[in-house]
């Protein structure tokens, strides 16, 4: 075979191997237009080749971010050094729909990139050509799986019955805020526990469905009360506990006395009862007398108890040795 059959022979192969290779491959030059676009480009963006040739890359699709893309490849016409990109950085180059159906979810292509240096017979890097990963799969299933640990996290620190904070996690958002006070040397921060009023009452009288109804309407008062920094907890059965960040005790009680009122007014309805109940409450504000969280905790439930000696349905504070 001659050797201009062969080389024609050649670059038919090398020519079909480049328009179906399930990689995208751009090239542009030196002012950013584009030279090379193959199937894989043709196929997603739905632009023959003839239609992007010579046209400024940037005009083209504009969802590319120009300053990020010249930054990215200046370097390799200078350096001819290689560049990558990954979808963790940037999730894709060319926004290309997703029309995988098992990562169906996704609503674009994640692409990871390599943008190669082309040197020209004097070794001149006159273009780059810029290969396109569809990694969609891969990107589908970490953030699926990050989703997941998220929601098993939160599940882990959660209380199934009143959806706020488990005890365990509770009681660890309170050693990290004593210790923030303990650093911090000053008082700042109060601790309020409370709980339901004659309970065994509601469970006798209605049923534990009844009750848990009881749990959930004082999680659901407590909820519509709280500020941002505040951090609630069901410490145990019908007991709660608030940890109240930057507050002192004064201000603490008039939070206290807003929810035992609320509960005191409203209705718990179950099936065809109407269920009113009271909670009585207790305060301790931080002092550097305690010795460790556990010790704060202990102040706080022996207001509460103070509170359930003085008839229920009340607020007190404890009252520091020191002061």
């Amino acid at each position: 075979m001659p050797n201009a059959q062969i080389e024609v022979s050649e670059i038919h192969w090398l020519m079909e191997m480049f328009q179906t290779v399930d990689v995208g491959l751009v090239v542009i030059d030196q002012e950013y237009k584009i030279q090379v676009w193959n199937g894989f480009m043709e196929n997603h963006s739905g632009l023959r080749p003839s239609q992007v040739r010579e046209d400024d890359i940037f005009e083209l699709f504009t969802e590319l971010d120009e300053e990020w893309f010249r930054h990215k490849s200046e370097p390799v016409f200078k350096l001819k050094n290689r560049a990558f990109t990954i979808w963790e950085q940037r999730p894709y180059i060319f926004k290309f729909k997703n029309y995988r159906p098992i990562t169906g979810s996704a609503e674009y292509m994640y692409q990871n990139a390599t943008f190669i240096p082309l040197s020209d017979v004097t070794g001149v890097v006159q273009h780059i050509c810029i290969i396109i990963y569809d990694v969609t799969d891969v990107a589908v299933n970490k953030l699926e799986l990050e989703k997941a640990n998220t929601l098993l996290g939160e599940q882990s620190r959660t209380d199934r019955l009143t959806n706020l904070n488990n005890r365990g996690h509770w009681e660890e958002c309170l050693k990290r805020e004593f210790k923030r006070l303990r650093r911090r040397g000053s008082k700042g921060s109060s601790l309020l526990m409370f709980d339901i009023d004659h309970f065994k009452k509601v469970n006798d009288g209605y049923g534990h469905s009844a009750g848990d109804a009881a749990i959930i309407h004082c999680a659901n008062v407590l909820r519509a009360n709280l500020r941002e920094t505040d951090v609630a907890g069901r410490y145990g059965g019908e007991e709660y506990a608030v940890i109240l960040t930057d507050t002192n005790a004064e201000d603490a009680k008039i939070f206290a006395e807003r929810i035992r009122k609320a509960i005191e007014e409203s209705v718990v309805k179950y099936e065809e009862n109407e269920i009113r109940f009271t909670i009585s409450l207790g305060i301790a504000e931080y002092s550097d007398s305690l010795a460790n969280h556990t010790k704060w905790i202990e102040a706080s439930d022996e207001a509460l108890y103070q509170s359930k000696e003085g008839g229920r349905n009340q607020v007190s504070v404890y009252q520091h040795a020191n002061e």
